[in-house]
């Protein structure tokens, strides 16, 4: 099932009530939350990282943090028990999500992508937005029905 629907069918399988909210395609941050009319820091960016546990074991970490801050890779690694972090490529981010760059949603449905959370995202709004595994949709809901389902892992990690 294509992640757009997964994730539809995930939110509705637990009774979460949430926004469809179909746009034009955008991919970036400030673009897609001002088609959207939401505040850019309602955003949950998700960004797909590697991260070097040992000198030959890595993890994949799905970092999620509010789209008006910026992620620091080192505190994402130490976060996530490792040594460095870098971003995944394209492909492994597709790989690893089902999704495109940009329509990468906060959630993991793939056991090899551990989900790490700012908690800082909890804390600014009562509602966040995020793209529904595509670039022309948006999923907008409740915050506290966000951490409640996800439950990610969380460590700060977006520079102050």
């Amino acid at each position: 099932m294509d992640v757009f629907l997964q994730l539809q069918a995930l939110l509705t399988e637990h009774q979460i009530a949430y926004r469809l909210l179909r746009h034009e395609p955008a991919g970036k941050s400030e673009e897609v939350a001002a088609i959207r009319g939401t505040a850019v820091s309602q955003g949950a960016k998700a960004l797909v990282c590697r991260v070097k546990i040992t000198s030959n074991q890595r993890k994949h970490v799905l970092a999620v943090f509010p789209a008006d801050k910026q992620a620091d890779l080192a505190a994402i690694a130490l976060a996530a028990g490792g040594k460095k972090a870098s971003l995944a490529s394209h492909e492994q981010a597709r790989e690893l999500t089902g999704c495109e760059i940009g329509a990468i949603p906060p959630f993991s449905f793939n056991r090899d992508l551990a989900l790490l959370v700012d908690p800082s995202l909890r804390e600014r709004h009562d509602e966040i937005v995020f793209n529904a595994g595509r670039l022309d949709a948006s999923i907008l809901m409740r915050t506290d029905d966000y951490f409640r389902l996800a439950q990610p892992m969380q460590a700060p990690f977006v520079h102050p």
